[in-house]
């Protein structure tokens, strides 16, 4: 638990415990007849509620979880929202999958992160018997330079219509990434490797990159895989039954 929340729950439960032993406190014998408790006895009230009634911490810590919740999922509803276009309708993004699909999922995704890898099966499962999803990438290379390299590599390949292709092969690729391997997997997925590397360094490349980094960060996404389905913000893998039920939850969203 995170000093903020500590220091958040000792004044919630403090307080709680004020508010529910200082009536009860004030029906007995008053301590004095000076007016308000000073610091010590309040301290020792709390203390001693809390002693009696140690369920009192358990109630705090789930009732600031509930808030903190309900906090993130307004905040990520309404970013949704601030950035629908941004997610669903880039024109610099790749898109696949049933293109004219009643549903779209957006993937954030790095090539050297082994949960999207994980996922990818379980993805290509439930989009394959739904059959009318819409898929937006956006490459999100944040786990080192050759990350950077293979959404190069991807987006670059975009360019000569053969980025399903190479972004499959990519993903599917095993061990360690480099700039050689990289080009290799992109050359057997069937890019032209001589035209990729000199898109690599266009700058409609980079301003892809970091336009996603920006929305991802305007989302709250820091880590991969993380999913927009529908009004949904998925952060992190899942399987196949939670991607169909998401699908199914995005159209009757719509209804």
């Amino acid at each position: 638990m995170s000093r903020t929340i500590n220091a958040t729950l000792c004044a919630t439960v403090a307080l709680a415990g004020l508010a529910i032993v200082s009536p009860v406190f004030a029906a007995d014998k008053p301590v004095a007849d000076k007016g308000p408790y000073d610091k010590a006895q309040v301290e020792q009230i709390v203390h001693d509620y809390i002693l009696a009634h140690p369920e009192v911490i358990t109630e705090a810590v789930q009732a600031l979880q509930d808030k903190a919740e309900a906090e993130e999922a307004k905040a990520a509803a309404d970013a949704l929202v601030k950035h629908k276009d941004e997610l669903f309708a880039s024109k610099a993004s790749p898109v696949g999958g049933n293109l004219k699909g009643d549903v779209t999922m957006v993937e954030f995704f790095d090539y050297q992160c082994g949960y999207c890898k994980h996922t990818q099966p379980e993805m290509d499962s439930a989009i394959k018997k739904d059959g009318k999803v819409r898929i937006v990438y956006k490459e999100f290379p944040i786990l080192g330079p050759a990350s950077v390299i293979a959404t190069k590599a991807a987006l670059a390949a975009n360019m000569q219509g053969k980025y399903e292709s190479v972004h499959a092969a990519l993903m599917a690729a095993t061990g360690k990434l480099d700039r050689d391997r990289i080009l290799s997997i992109a050359k057997e997925a069937g890019a032209d490797t001589e035209r990729l590397v000199k898109d690599m360094d266009s700058p409609a490349v980079q301003k892809e990159i970091d336009a996603n980094l920006a929305l991802a960060d305007a989302l709250n996404i820091h880590g991969t895989p993380g999913f927009v389905i529908g009004n949904t913000l998925v952060p992190g893998a899942i399987g196949a039954d939670a991607f169909k039920d998401l699908f199914a939850k995005a159209r009757s969203a719509k209804s």
